[in-house]
């Protein structure tokens, strides 16, 4: 950058690394503020659980504005993964990710859950033997879903939950060989982070009992661009 004598930006583990806008219950748009740690540790956790390898390729399909875009892109290019871009607003066409994930031979791909049902809905589906792991976020995971999947593709799915608030998630369950209408659990937290389901009084709640889910530790946004408190 010209006139910018010779300042070059550094980025260190407290400062901001991008403001996603989220409307949560409101309805306005509120940006927020996620922290390097937050995303770095996000990462490297998730290569913890199911590791990326070189000859891995990654579909990246979630539009930039929302979060779960930051591992699609961001997870293959700190492993030496490849990075599959797919075509504006191919998310929203399972025909075409059954296409895509076959010809470009992709191995790892998030879906949230209802478009997870539309993408085992098509015939071609089953046919995409190349993947290996399927992530789901956003939605309650139902067990059926989750059944159908098995049924279908038989491969690992992880059910992720967080908020944008939380480096986009906090919690994670990998399927096993349950089955059954239950919901799939939200799991346990990721790494540095902790979860605690409270009352009125913040106090925690017994096994069972109804409370609030109240969330701790380094993936926490520091709050709202522009808004103080």
């Amino acid at each position: 950058l010209s006139g910018g004598g010779g300042f070059v930006p550094r980025a260190v583990p407290g400062g901001a690394a991008y403001v996603m806008y989220t409307s949560g219950s409101t309805g306005r748009p509120k940006g927020v503020v996620v922290p390097h740690q937050g995303v770095v540790n996000r990462l490297l956790w998730l290569q913890s659980v199911d590791p990326l390898a070189p000859h891995d390729r990654l579909l990246q399909k979630t539009p930039i504005g929302f979060d779960v875009s930051v591992p699609e892109l961001f997870w293959p290019l700190i492993t030496g993964a490849t990075l599959v871009m797919a075509r504006p607003d191919g998310h929203r066409d399972p025909a075409y990710l059954a296409d895509v994930i076959r010809r470009e031979r992709i191995t790892s791909v998030h879906f949230v859950p209802s478009m997870l049902g539309a993408f085992l809905s098509e015939p071609a589906a089953a046919e995409c033997t190349t993947l290996t792991r399927v992530f789901c976020s956003g939605e309650a995971l139902p067990g059926e879903l989750r059944d159908r999947f098995t049924d279908t593709l038989g491969i690992r799915l992880h059910n992720l939950y967080g908020p944008t608030e939380a480096s986009i998630e906090v919690t994670h369950h990998q399927c096993g060989d349950e089955r059954g209408p239950a919901p799939v659990p939200m799991g346990r937290p990721v790494w540095n982070t902790s979860v605690f389901v409270l009352d009125g009084g913040l106090r925690p709640v017994g096994v069972g009992v109804v409370g609030e889910l109240y969330l701790a530790g380094v993936q926490l946004a520091y709050g709202y661009w522009g808004r103080a408190g």
